[in-house]
């Protein structure tokens, strides 16, 4: 049976056991959600869960089911709504952390979005003791639904001091360091690389984010690209591997509408096709 088969009658069971299992609650038929008050709050539970869970037992357990996970959702909710006045307004507090693309068993249950081919968006709540990944469950029993200002919030309250700085990386060739020590959201910038590199940037630039707290960025120019390559893709590995907090080890090519390819150490058979293209365009270096 599939899930949406069972509604008709779970719904009903949810509305006989409300008044029993928890009285204060009632079920809303517009959103096939249970709105549990918690104090001066509320918090809203979906029914999708327990419509899967019915859908997968024969129907004389189906009371069992629902009872169980009404006095589940009960003390969640409780539980999240205490987080809640302990936080004070949670909204304040959520962030977005850039991290390599999950795997879909680690990313299940998190609120998580792509951002792009090879990195996800996770919304973290910043808080030194009960901070973490926001999970979808606390997510809904807290209320949070359009999660837009979190960019904002990390822009605002974490990212406006970053500090910028030229590196020398070889004889007359820097690399320009993006930091802030002991952040976790600096790599939340990685999309936005280009408010850093000077103007007019035709050609994109190599990028490295080997720790959450630094992005590496250098301005592709002209052939000197292919010296420095190698060079910028040992200084991401080494910081990666060294960092207390690591994202990526690997070197990408930033370009186009915020696209990220990445790229080999070395030019070579397994470089992409736009970047060899690039290649064959540039000017020699100077």
């Amino acid at each position: 049976m599939e899930p949406l088969d069972a509604a008709v009658d779970v719904h009903a069971l949810i509305r006989d056991l409300l008044p029993v299992v928890a009285p204060s609650a009632w079920f809303d038929p517009g959103t096939s959600e249970v709105v549990l008050p918690v104090g001066r709050s509320e918090a809203r539970a979906s029914t999708w869960t327990v419509l899967e869970r019915c859908a997968r037992e024969p129907r004389p357990v189906w009371p069992r089911v629902v009872d169980e996970w009404v006095r589940e959702v009960g003390h969640r909710a409780f539980l999240a709504v205490g987080e809640m006045e302990l936080f004070g307004d949670v909204r304040e507090l959520l962030r977005l952390r850039i991290v390599p693309k999950l795997a879909p068993r680690d990313r299940e249950g998190l609120v998580v979005v792509p951002a792009g081919d090879h990195f996800d968006a996770m919304v973290m709540i910043e808080h030194p003791r009960y901070g973490g990944p926001l999970t979808k469950a606390r997510a809904g029993l807290l209320g949070l639904r359009k999660l837009g200002y979190v960019m904002t919030n990390t822009h605002d309250r974490e990212l406006a001091d970053v500090s910028v700085r030229d590196q020398p990386l070889l004889p007359g060739r820097d690399v320009r360091v993006v930091t802030k020590p002991g952040s976790r959201y600096v790599s939340a910038l990685l999309s936005e690389v280009e408010q850093f590199l000077p103007s007019p940037n035709v050609h994109g630039a190599l990028v490295g984010v080997p720790c959450h707290s630094t992005l590496l960025l250098y301005p592709i120019t002209s052939t000197a690209v292919l010296e420095v390559l190698p060079v910028f893709a040992d200084v991401v590995a080494e910081m990666h591997a060294g960092a207390d907090d690591p994202c990526a080890p690997g070197v990408y090519w930033s370009h186009g509408e915020r696209r990220l390819t990445p790229l080999p150490a070395t030019p070579g058979s397994a470089t992409p096709g736009e970047f060899a293209s690039l290649l064959l365009r540039l000017p020699d270096t100077p």
